[in-house]
């Protein structure tokens, strides 16, 4: 057991997303298993259930979620003869907003306060600058498809494209729509976006894959000002994260908290 609790505390310090997981009610009550993207270590009891939490623990994972998962003894679904708890350790998200624009700076407030690691990029090294961009975590001049090429992306990723610029965002969105980022939205009127998306179509992208933008950003909340935007765009984000519908919630019934996970992402 301690040598988990060792390679739990080096992948933490090391900033290297892992999961921990613990039977808290089953035959082997404490027994742990140790999930990151490299495999995992330890055992609950028996290999089917190794293989049931481990799939389950590297999809919560990856999009950052802790919770309680029931499993039949050998690790079938939908029984609930033996509960795990899941603890996910992962750094935080990574927002990437490419185009050093007006709303870039309130876009990237708005991310730094919902807890994600900002990146703002842009190819015009005159605009790019972290005195214009201070809440972001760091200003990269470099096109963005090529910079975006080498990036971490996994299914908490949040990609914003707010240039409306076609020589830099449909090489961008291009190569966004290869990675699982969870969440690809790109600024613009619907005549823009409808332009930009049959520029993807003639560079060979199907219309399943165009699917992923949400184009035009940003949710129907009559948003004006870089910041109104910002909240519009924040609340798509948001919404989608959780499956959620983004009406007014006294226009709705049942539970105000609904579970925080989306399959959609998985």
């Amino acid at each position: 057991m301690g040598v988990l609790f060792s390679e739990l505390k080096d992948s933490i310090l090391e900033r290297r997303p892992v999961a921990l997981a613990t039977v808290v009610r089953g035959d082997a009550p404490g027994a742990k298993l140790l999930v990151s993207n490299d495999g995992a270590k330890g055992t609950l009891g028996n290999e089917g259930l190794d293989f049931a939490v481990k799939e389950d623990a590297f999809s919560m994972l990856q999009l950052g979620l802790t919770g309680i998962r029931t499993y039949g003894r050998t690790g079938r679904r939908r029984l609930e003869d033996v509960e795990v708890f899941i603890e996910s350790f992962a750094p935080p998200p990574r927002m990437y907003v490419f185009g050093a624009i007006d709303f870039t700076g309130a876009v990237a407030r708005l991310g730094k306060f919902l807890g994600y690691h900002v990146t703002v990029c842009d190819a015009r090294e005159k605009f790019a600058t972290a005195a214009r961009f201070p809440d972001a975590d760091e200003v990269v001049v470099q096109w963005p498809d090529e910079f975006l090429a080498g990036a971490e992306v996994d299914r908490r990723t949040v990609i914003c494209a707010l240039t409306h610029d076609p020589k830099f965002d449909v090489p961008l969105l291009k190569a966004a729509l290869k990675t699982d980022a969870g969440y690809i939205g790109a600024m613009g009127s619907r005549r823009t976006h409808t332009e930009r998306c049959q520029q993807l179509r003639d560079e060979g992208v199907s219309d399943e894959e165009i699917a992923r933008i949400s184009g035009p950003i940003g949710l129907d909340i009559g948003a004006r000002t870089p910041e109104e935007v910002a909240v519009s765009i924040a609340s798509e984000i948001i919404a989608l994260r959780t499956n959620a519908s983004g009406r007014r919630l006294v226009d709705l019934g049942g539970p105000v908290h609904a579970p925080l996970e989306n399959p959609s992402l998985e």
